[in-house]
């Protein structure tokens, strides 16, 4: 049984002009819930306690408080803000810690039906991010006892460049992000292992990179895996530029659940991006993830 955490308030918390496809959680949600492999849970919301581990304490409370500068916003994006906005990305952290909490407690594979938000720095947020929880649940994991070492495999399209400067300073923490070179954050931060892609990679190249870089990194070195699984390297996403295929993201996906098998290594799912036109093409996408890591927890 794969626990999921999901809120209607993932997509209910956006306004229904913003310039994000914020109906992919809603449709994701109607397929997933037929499935009796996948247990959806509601998330409950972070704290600022929780928050401000990896964020500076002024930038939390100028959000959570509705005080953040016009600038700030604009960077963020998701506008036009809604009253509910705060409490949607209380909930999306809270989703990411309770599917962290769950995994290591029971060794095994759980997942955030939202989240990935990996743009996002200690004091500012970017490109639809407002705070990190990738980077949040990494030191969270560190604070249990039995884990010495974190793995953060970010394999969406765009680099993990929040992540990546927030945690720069914890050597406990191996921060890996898998990208397209020419596309969004222009200006990309350094990750412990940065892979750079070029435009209109196909399957048989980004899995043949993948696995070299697996064998590089040797994740039986680590304790648990986190796992920033965007659907955005998709020939169709809009704001992509490789040309993954459906079947090629789920053999990228099945090598990382292979190796919560191999290992047992607990894998926390960040659903991350996913912008194809049509939308269901991204949905597709998802659905295929939770589904195949379902299969993985049985």
């Amino acid at each position: 049984m794969l626990n999921l955490y999901y809120d209607p308030i993932y997509t209910e918390g956006l306004d229904p002009t913003v310039r994000f496809p914020r109906e992919r959680y809603q449709l994701l949600a109607r397929r997933l819930k037929e499935n009796s492999s996948i247990h959806i849970q509601c998330p409950p919301l972070a704290t600022r306690e929780q928050i401000g581990t990896a964020h500076d304490e002024r930038y939390v409370d100028l959000f959570i408080e509705g005080k953040l500068e016009p600038a700030a916003i604009r960077r963020i994006g998701l506008r036009p803000w809604t009253p509910t906005i705060v409490e949607r990305t209380l909930r999306l952290v809270g989703g990411s810690l309770s599917a962290l909490d769950h995994a290591l407690s029971h060794l095994s594979i759980a997942g955030n039906m939202a989240g990935g938000t990996h743009h996002a720095y200690r004091d500012c947020g970017s490109g639809y991010c407002i705070f990190n929880d990738v980077a949040i649940c990494a030191l969270a994991a560190l604070k249990e006892p039995r884990i010495k070492k974190v793995l953060i495999l970010d394999l969406d399209v765009h680099q993990g460049d929040g992540t990546a400067a927030i945690l720069q300073e914890h050597p406990d923490i191996f921060t890996c992000s898998i990208h397209a070179e020419s596309n969004f954050p222009f200006r990309k931060q350094q990750s412990d292992l940065d892979v750079h892609l070029a435009d209109e990679t196909n399957d048989a190249d980004y899995l043949a990179c993948l696995d070299r870089t697996l064998e590089k990194i040797q994740p039986h070195h680590f304790d648990c895996i986190l796992f920033q699984a965007g659907v955005d390297p998709l020939e169709e996403d809009a704001l992509g530029r490789l040309a993954l295929t459906r079947t090629g993201l789920r053999q990228r996906n099945e090598r990382i659940f292979q190796l919560h098998r191999q290992y047992d290594l607990p894998v926390v799912i960040f659903m991350g991006g996913g912008y194809a036109k049509p939308i269901e093409r991204t949905v597709d996408a998802f659905e295929d993830l939770f589904t195949e890591a379902a299969q993985f927890t049985v």
